[in-house]
This record gives C-alpha cells, sequence and structure tokens, in this order.
C-alpha cells in the first residue's frame, strides 16, 4: 500500500470550541479587548462631571445647586461628583442604572425639562426616583464614602450620635435623614403616607454597634463631663466675684449711712409679701445647677410631634429633648433668634435680642416648704420693631415662672412644660383671630381676652398636627365636655404654675389644664433684686397642698419641671424656655435636687 502523506495543520489553523481556529480566536479576542475598552471607555466618559452637565437643564438647575455644598467644596478636597451619588459601583447595577438613565435622555429630547420652570414642576417626581432608589439599597452609594460602622462619635454632636445609635438599632439608612444635601430639598412636598413609608426603619438594615463606636460613646461621655465640671466651676468662681462686687457695695451703703439696714435696700429691688428681704435659708446647703434656657420662637408642641422635626420618632417613643440637644441648647437659640435656623421658627426678628440665658438654679426644703432661687444676667434692652416704643410688656422687665408636673401628663416626662405650647396660641401661628374666638360655642367656657392660651392635650379631642388641606395647627376649638375635664383635674393631669411678676411685685400661683388658669393655688412669697446686673429670684412655695391644680411634693418621688423667662419686657411667646428637667428632694440623680436644711 502506497504511504499516504498527510499534512498537519498550522498552529493558529487548529480547530477549537464551536469549530473556530486559533487565530480567529485571537482576532475575537483582541477586537473583544478593544470593543470592551471601548465601551467601558465611553461608560466611564458618560460618568464625569463635565458629560453630566453638558446640557443646560443639568447646568443651569441641579449644579447650581450642588455647588454650594460640602459635596463639592470642604475642608478635606475630597469631592463627590454626580456618579459618585447617582451611578453603583458594581457593573451590573452600573448597566441597569444607564439602562434608566434613558428615561432622563428622553426627557431631554422631548424637552419635558428644558426650562426651570419645567424643571421644577417634576422635581418631586425626579426626587422620589432617587430616594426610592437609595432606600431599596441601603443607600448603597452613600456607604461607598460613609461608612456608618467607622463613624466616630467623638467627633459628632450629641444629636447626631443619636440618630446614628438609632439607625443601628432599628433599620434607618442614610437617606431617611439626608434628603437635600446636594439639590433642593422637596420632602416638605412629599404626603405624610409617602413621608412615613419612605422614611420607616428597614429591620433588613439592622447592623449591630461596634465595639469601637460604644468605645467612643464612653470617651465622650466622659470627656463632656469633664468640660462640664470645669465650666460649672468657672461659673461659680464668676458668680463669686459678683457676689463679692455686691456685698462690697452694699457695705459700702451702709458705712454711709451709718450703719442702718435701710441703706442696704437696693433701689432695684421687687418683693413681694411684706419688707422681707429675704427667706430664712441658708442657700450654701442647697442643690445648684446651671441650666441654660433658649429662644424657641414658633417652635410648638405640634411643630415637635410634626414632619418638620428631625427628632419627632425619638420623641414619640419617649425620648427626651435633652437626649439629642443637651448640648447645643444655645447654638440653637441663637439660630432661631437670628433667623439664621433652617427651621424658620422665627418671622419677627428683634434685633439684639439674644438667643439664650444662663441660670443658676438652686434648691433647698425644709419641712414646711420649697424654696428656689433662680439667678441670671440682666441684659441690655433690644427694642422689639414690631411694638410702639419696643416694650411688649412696659409694666414688667422681668416675669419668672415655672411649673411641676406628675407623668399623668403626657409628653411632660421628656419635654416638660412645652407641652402646653400650642401652635394655635396667642402670637403663635396659627391663633385665630379675635372676632372667631369671641363668635364661637367656646367663648362661655374659656377666657379669650387675651386669645388662646396654654394648655393640655388632655383636655382636647384631637390635636391638628399635619395640617392637610389647609387645616390649622392646633386644637383649641376640639374642647373635650365639663365632665372629662373635671376627671383630669381629679386624675392630676395639669401643670402646676407659679409666676413672679416685677412690675407688681406679686406672685401668681394657678395651673394648666383646658387653659390657663392664673389663680386658684396655694399662693406663695417671692423676693426678687436686681443688683450689679444680675438677676435674682426667691420663691418660697409649699409642699402641701389640697388646692385644685396644685401639685403636692413627696419625698422619694420625682416631679417634671420646666421654666421661662420673659426678659426686657417680653411677652407671650417671646421668652426664653428651658427643656423638660427633674426636681426632686434630696435626691442627687435629678437636675433640680431640693437638699433639706
Amino acid at each position: 500500500m502506497a504511504d499516504i502523506n498527510i499534512k498537519q495543520p498550522s498552529f493558529w489553523s487548529r480547530r477549537l470550541i464551536l469549530g473556530s481556529t486559533v487565530a480567529g480566536a485571537v482576532v475575537f479576542f483582541i477586537v473583544g479587548i478593544i470593543f470592551w475598552g471601548g465601551f467601558n471607555t465611553a461608560m466611564e466618559a458618560t460618568n464625569t462631571l463635565d458629560f453630566c452637565i453638558g446640557c443646560h437643564e443639568m447646568e443651569d438647575n441641579v449644579y447650581q445647586e450642588y455647588t454650594p455644598t460640602i459635596h463639592y467644596s470642604n475642608r478635606t478636597g475630597v469631592r463627590a461628583e454626580c456618579s459618585d451619588c447617582h451611578v453603583p459601583d458594581p457593573w451590573i447595577h452600573k448597566m441597569v442604572r444607564k439602562i434608566k438613565a434613558s428615561r432622563e435622555v428622553f426627557y431631554w429630547l422631548t424637552g419635558k425639562i428644558d426650562t426651570k420652570e419645567k424643571f421644577d414642576e417634576h422635581r418631586l417626581s425626579l426626587a422620589k426616583n432617587v430616594w426610592n432608589d437609595m432606600k431599596s439599597t441601603d443607600s448603597r452609594e452613600c456607604r461607598n464614602c460613609h461608612n456608618l460602622e467607622s463613624m466616630n462619635p467623638e467627633f459628632q454632636k450629641p444629636r447626631a450620635r443619636k440618630q446614628h445609635l438609632s439607625a443601628f438599632e432599628t433599620g434607618q439608612t442614610c437617606i431617611d435623614c439626608h434628603k437635600g444635601i446636594a439639590h433642593t430639598n422637596v420632602r416638605h412636598m412629599l404626603t405624610d403616607e409617602e413621608l412615613e413609608e419612605l422614611e420607616a426603619p428597614n429591620p433588613k438594615y439592622v447592623r449591630e454597634i461596634p465595639e469601637m463606636y460604644k468605645e467612643g460613646l464612653v470617651r465622650v461621655k466622659e470627656k463632656e463631663a469633664q468640660e462640664a465640671a470645669k465650666a460649672k466651676e468657672e461659673k461659680l468662681a464668676q458668680k463669686a466675684a459678683v457676689q463679692a462686687q455686691i456685698d462690697k457695695a452694699v457695705a459700702k451703703a451702709l458705712a454711709a449711712a451709718g450703719g442702718s439696714t435701710s441703706a442696704a435696700k437696693p433701689s432695684d429691688s421687687a418683693a413681694s409679701g411684706g419688707s422681707a428681704q429675704s427667706f430664712n435659708v441658708d442657700w450654701s446647703k442647697a442643690g445648684n445647677n446651671d441650666i441654660t434656657l433658649f429662644y424657641p420662637g414658633t417652635a410648638s408642641i405640634e411643630w415637635i410631634l410634626g414632619r418638620n422635626h428631625g427628632g419627632k420618632r425619638a420623641f414619640s417613643k419617649g425620648d427626651r429633648c435633652l437626649e439629642c440637644h443637651e448640648e447645643e441648647i444655645a447654638d440653637i437659640g441663637q439660630l432661631i433668634v437670628s433667623g439664621e435656623s433652617e427651621k424658620e421658627l422665627e418671622p419677627n426678628l428683634i434685633p439684639g435680642k439674644r438667643g439664650s440665658i444662663d441660670v443658676n438654679i438652686q434648691a433647698t426644703h425644709d419641712a414646711e416648704n420649697l424654696y428656689l432661687k433662680f439667678s441670671w444676667p440682666d441684659t441690655e434692652h433690644a427694642p422689639a420693631p414690631f411694638v410702639e416704643g419696643g416694650k411688649m410688656d412696659p409694666e414688667n422687665a422681668m416675669k419668672l415662672a415655672f411649673m411641676i408636673s406628675t407623668d399623668e401628663v403626657e409628653y411632660a416626662d421628656r419635654a416638660g412644660c412645652w407641652g402646653t405650647c400650642h401652635a394655635d396660641a396667642n402670637t403663635m401661628p396659627f391663633a385665630p383671630e379675635q372676632e372667631v374666638l369671641l363668635g364661637s360655642d367656646l367663648a362661655s367656657r374659656l377666657d379669650f381676652k387675651s386669645g388662646v392660651t396654654k394648655y393640655l392635650k388632655e383636655t382636647r379631642t384631637k390635636l391638628e398636627l399635619k395640617g392637610r388641606r389647609g387645616k390649622a395647627l392646633g386644637g383649641w376649638d376640639k374642647l373635650k365636655d365639663e365632665a372629662d375635664i373635671n376627671a383630669s383635674l381629679d386624675g392630676k393631669q395639669y401643670m402646676d404654675l407659679v409666676r413672679y411678676n416685677s412690675g407688681s411685685k406679686s406672685v401668681e400661683d394657678g395651673y394648666i389644664l383646658d387653659e390657663r388658669h392664673m389663680s386658684g393655688g396655694q399662693g406663695g412669697d417671692a423676693v426678687a433684686t436686681l443688683e450689679a446686673g444680675t438677676w435674682t429670684v426667691e420663691i418660697k412655695r409649699s409642699l402641701k397642698s389640697d388646692k385644685a391644680g396644685d401639685v403636692t411634693i413627696e419625698p422619694g418621688k420625682v416631679y417634671n419641671f420646666g421654666f421661662a423667662i420673659h426678659d426686657d419686657y417680653s411677652s407671650a411667646r417671646y421668652h426664653h424656655v428651658s427643656f423638660g428637667y427633674k426636681l426632686a428632694l434630696d435626691n442627687d440623680e435629678v437636675a433640680v435636687n431640693a437638699i433639706k436644711q
């Protein structure tokens, strides 16, 4: 048989899977690399800031809103561009987003958003798309830069610490709180139902609190405690210096009068209850604390429970206001009184009005009486431009009021007397006109001479919190019947109110329930002086009382306490207020500890 010479195919001609040759495979591989490189380059080109603002719809609208924000320019120089927030890193999710982007391209082609007016018309719809995407991915793009587990609470404000701790425990995600951080915020345009659904915690996002975070919380609390102790020492030293000046002035006056005690009576003193200038109390034995009051503007209990208060959820579940705001009280007051607060809580600015007042409060008691002593610096007169003469209450340069209640009053345990302040009270945003009040069926039951006064939720069938369809916030016209209100009075669902007026040198003792009752209580005595630029008010009040609206203070019990100061001839809501504190007898765990003489 003849030999058959079979020629072997070259390496490049060898057949591979599906019949392709090595040469063909190499060609396809090279072409694939070139194609993929070109495709990927094109994709990355569409992720640049220049590309994103290549049309005037983006450049003239969202870009202009973005450049003033911290995501564009900040102290570290790290910029988050459009794609960092709007384009996922994982390839599959990136492709899905690019396909979805065709919707925006369609809007551009059809001129649906080619003017600012048209863009604003569709802004909420566009924002909701982004918010829903971020909610569904646990704010994935935010977490590319901001890792919740890596946060250090030592560099956060108390409010932020509280919110981030809640995020760990309840399953909140970044976009729940951080809307409108790079563009105009249209959160307010959501319905209440949409807002509740969008910002509700998701159990799938619950995280274990890292040990690093817990350790940071311990360190920052220790640091703040040390700073508070140091600040208190400095204030005590300052107070001692002021007292030394007062003593020196009194001694000088006594010497000039040949030792007559009548010369020691200060010209600016205002006392009630006869000629007594002080109670027989050793204040060195009293409990002592410094509490900062702040200017609240139009903030009301409805606002606290409403959609514009970031702490609404925490407050509703029982957290005290102080848990978030204790370290920023003065800052809050300054932002509101100056009109710089983004919450827009003061429409009537008073130039020069201070945002906060540091008050030293001392508390003591004997077998029969509670004694409270308030001291704070006076202020220069800042005329109210919307009042003739600049003084809202010309008769009273100062008024001081405090309230005491048990936990039977809802919200008192976390907000103190704030639960009595409503959005429809006199001088508040939803205060009804006097004609409406006097013409209502309630005019025979409530005293409307000064408009709607403070009242408690317990006396109303409903409080309007959402303001849907233009409804006024509050519940002045939802008064329960007389039997229900009497039941609340019998059940101690009221706030005991004591107020000192510097002009009339009088103490009013009443309570707040269906309205503000300025009489009927046990009464009390007060001594007030203005010396060396410092107001001092001492108040004596019986521990026990059988009068309607009075709270009897007993050993072993803790009471809710809040107070306010109308300084500089102010009235109505233009005062400074405290958050809710606790008062008790001989209890060093509360802020207002009345130590026995």
